[in-house]
């Protein structure tokens, strides 16, 4: 049993305006290619397929035509992510039940893809404000109780239900049990281009809230890592394909190829093709366009300007040299002289901590307790109404 483990398409995402569908057609392509190559059983993709909610137009063409593409050569399962709206990319899941399995319900969590002696079972985003009474036990009087208003909480109850699956499964030889999870781990390390998940300020999921699995394949952190877990159980996040921000710059970006017929699942990361480097580039303006900016002539980048003074007609003069520059900054070398420069406020960042520098930065006062709760309550207000569109 050999599975292709990938996640965080973000199909349809732009970088710094630039429009990557191109990039992450060749990323498709290569895929298939793996697919059909390394003889794969199913490909995993947790999570995070779409950019947001509502894709553009060629975004949902280009998964369609990989879905089917992928169908011809080995089974598909793909779960939602916090970016993806659960109903619009789960339509037509009632349909797909030979060779491409979507898994956007909680109803269906459960119910595994069973892929040559192996249980996948595809975990969809679990929004704790969504799912906390959905996956609530239910007690002998027949009512429920609301689970705590956290990742770790609704994901453990998750578990139960995929544990409970397999129990009653067993019989003869014990099967080899895959998870897809689009969650932040605890031991996870984070990117810039993530975007935000804390309700009610939590966020984190243990990672022994998996244990008994023996491969966990996980969506939402870009960067390609293997996270600490229990024992007999192998956690590991793809990466994103593309690099979705400078701080993902240095990441190799890769798939994981996963081998279970032995005893312990046997991995090996297959690199994804690179169509354009990204780079930081610094110095003076006469460095830059002269040796020091030559490696970087074809790369994305971000230019940093550091002459004293701001030189005349600093944009024209950077593009000229760097065709693909990004972001262009002119940050003085000078001396530190103990002031702080604003923190850049990042996909990463805590919305409710940004508004709450506005709030100090406008009236010279961090908000109250009272007022924290306030923005905190309408930003999740809004995040809900944005993943149920």
């Amino acid at each position: 049993m050999r599975l292709l483990h990938t996640s965080d398409w973000h199909l349809g995402r732009t970088l710094h305006g630039v429009d990557l569908l191109d990039h992450q057609s060749a990323y498709l392509d290569h895929l298939v290619d793996v697919v059909r190559t390394e003889r794969v059983d199913a490909v995993v993709v947790a999570g995070d397929v779409y950019d947001r909610a509502i894709p553009p137009v060629e975004a949902v063409t280009l998964l369609s035509d990989t879905l089917a593409r992928l169908a011809e050569h080995t089974t598909v399962v793909v779960t939602s992510g916090n970016h993806d709206s659960a109903t619009r990319l789960g339509f037509g899941s009632a349909l797909m039940r030979e060779r491409v399995r979507l898994r956007t319900r909680v109803a269906s969590l459960a119910e595994p893809v069973e892929v040559g002696g192996a249980l996948v079972y595809g975990l969809p985003y679990l929004d704790p404000d969504v799912c906390r009474a959905e996956l609530a036990p239910v007690g002998e009087d027949g009512t429920r109780t609301l689970l705590a208003r956290s990742h770790e909480a609704v994901t453990r109850a998750a578990m139960a239900r995929v544990r409970a699956d397999v129990d009653a499964r067993r019989g003869g030889a014990r099967p080899r049990v895959v998870v897809a999870a689009h969650a932040f781990v605890v031991g996870g390390r984070a990117s810039e281009s993530e975007r935000d998940i804390r309700v009610g300020g939590v966020d984190h999921v243990p990672a022994d809230v998996f244990a008994g699995t023996d491969y966990v394949a996980l969506g939402h952190l870009h960067g390609p890592q293997v996270v600490n877990g229990p024992a007999g159980t192998v956690l590991r996040y793809s990466g994103s394909p593309l690099a979705y921000s400078f701080s993902e710059q240095h990441q190799a970006k890769s798939s994981v190829l996963v081998d279970l017929s032995g005893d312990e699942p046997q991995v090996t990361t297959l690199p994804a093709p690179v169509p354009r480097r990204l780079a930081d580039v610094t110095g003076t303006l006469d460095d830059l366009l002269g040796a020091a900016g030559e490696p970087h002539v074809d790369d994305w980048v971000r230019v940093t300007v550091t002459d004293p003074a701001r030189p005349a007609d600093l944009f024209r003069r950077v593009r000229q040299r760097f065709a693909h520059a990004l972001v262009v900054q002119h940050h003085p070398d000078r001396p530190d002289t103990g002031a702080t420069r604003p923190a850049l406020v990042t996909a990463a960042a805590d919305p409710v901590e940004v508004a709450a520098d506005f709030v100090a930065h406008v009236t010279g006062a961090l908000p109250t307790a009272a007022e924290r709760r306030v923005l905190r309550d309408a930003y999740e207000h809004v995040a809900g109404a944005e993943r149920s569109a």
